[in-house]
């Protein structure tokens, strides 16, 4: 069980488990072998393990060792540099690689050399320990799985195996204390969840609910990283249904998540899935994405709704835009900060909404060769398509336009553009 001590450890022997060499980078093998040449222990550790035992290819490959981070960098000298505060950790490059080397550590009670604690959550962590104290202070047991570099054996002290084969996310310990220790293992239960299939653990989901509303005492830089893991990871549908079922997406997202429990129709809810499969697609496809493009979606029902009071109260249609997006953009940032070359261009994005709809003459030829107008217009086909049924005719005839030859283009801007010389316009790849 995931909340008791197992007397001695699961050792799989390479014969029974699927986690084979071939599959682990070269880097992640020269950083295992160095290590251990150097007399040290070291280990695969993690979701690299995981994902290599559900036959899945790992994104990275991060090594567990007794060696403390200090010796670390004696082993790979200039190729390895040191990092964190929070978590002391080494990072050793091999070509372009980075291989994540992290020191066995331990739980602790916050009083012990390298350890802070306030009000129950962990804000310093570097109290080392064993590997198996390393063991019973990950998160999940599906995460506490280690490769043995050695004998090529799986060793697993929580019975992560098990649950791999039962399809369950397992919190190490007692859940709410755990998430109490740092609230953002509620986002990564929710975004394993969506990304393996798994079903949390009733023990390790009721917390949750209770518990939620502690994110907003996360940075709004972390969460940030945190929510581009689970909407850029090809799972984006799934994380923002685990988000909205456990109350998690209104404590990151709470203006959207009021506009969305007070809709009267779907339009707000049917917009952000459509530009969540957008982006599932585009990442599944290999293409760029943007945050600027998705955090555009995620604020738009509330962008639109200040607009409209706005527009109301006398205002011009560009400067209530301006206003509302100044204004809402500001307000996320106490939640979820969007970091300023990224809302820079979600405010393009939204100041050219307005302008996509004067279509005729030297100005829309000029939008065209505006560096956000391919976002722009992507994300009014994205509105067209969700249901602003108004719109579909003006998102066709920009389609159009950048379909047609210079003569044609010229036409379909008004007689007076037909003696204008055609400028070439530069083709400008769309976020999404």
């Amino acid at each position: 069980m995931a909340g008791s001590a197992i007397s001695s450890p699961t050792i799989i022997p390479r014969s029974e488990h699927p986690v084979s060499r071939a599959s682990i980078s070269k880097a992640a093998l020269n950083v295992l072998y160095g290590l251990k040449d150097a007399g040290y222990e070291s280990y695969l550790v993690g979701g690299c393990v995981r994902d290599l035992m559900l036959g899945r290819e790992p994104k990275d490959f991060d090594i567990a060792t007794d060696a403390s981070p200090e010796q670390v960098k004696e082993v790979f000298g200039r190729g390895c540099r040191l990092i964190g505060r929070r978590f002391r950790l080494a990072h050793v490059r091999f070509g372009r690689e980075v291989i994540e080397v992290a020191t066995f550590r331990a739980q602790h009670s916050g009083e012990e050399a390298g350890g802070v604690m306030e009000d129950g959550m962990i804000l310093r962590d570097n109290v080392f320990g064993t590997i198996e104290d390393d063991a019973w202070r990950r998160d999940f047991t599906v995460n506490a799985l280690y490769y043995n570099i050695r004998d090529f054996s799986v060793i697993d002290y929580v019975g992560g195996v098990d649950d791999l084969k039962r399809g369950l996310l397992h919190v190490i310990g007692d859940a709410e204390t755990r998430y109490r220790e740092d609230p953002v293992r509620m986002l990564r239960a929710a975004r394993f969840a969506a990304k393996l299939g798994l079903r949390i653990h009733p023990d390790s989901e009721k917390p949750i609910f209770a518990l939620a509303s502690l994110l907003q005492d996360i940075p709004p830089s972390r969460l940030y990283e945190e929510v581009l893991k689970l909407f850029q990871a090809g799972c984006a549908v799934q994380s923002f249904e685990q988000l909205r079922h456990y109350g998690l997406f209104g404590a990151m997202f709470p203006f959207t998540e009021h506009c969305l429990s007070q809709q009267k129709d779907d339009y707000p809810l049917v917009l952000l899935i459509q530009a969540l499969e957008n982006t599932d697609a585009r990442i599944q496809a290999d293409k760029p994405v943007t945050p600027a493009f998705l955090f555009a979606a995620l604020l738009w029902e509330p962008l639109r709704q200040l607009l409209e009071q706005l527009l109301a109260h006398g205002k011009t249609e560009v400067q209530a835009m301006q206003d509302a997006a100044r204004q809402v953009l500001g307000e996320q940032a106490r939640f979820v900060m969007l970091p300023k070359r990224f809302s820079l261009r979600t405010r393009d994005i939204w100041h050219m909404q307005p302008r996509l709809r004067r279509n005729n003459g030297k100005r829309a030829l000029l939008l065209m060769e505006n560096a956000s107008f391919r976002a722009a217009y992507d994300f009014l086909l994205l509105r067209a398509e969700s249901g602003e049924d108004e719109l579909r005719e003006l998102a066709e005839w920009w389609t159009r336009i950048q379909e047609v030859d210079d003569e044609e283009r010229l036409a379909m801007c008004g007689p007076s553009q037909k003696n204008r010389r055609p400028r070439r316009r530069r083709s400008k790849p769309g976020p999404e």
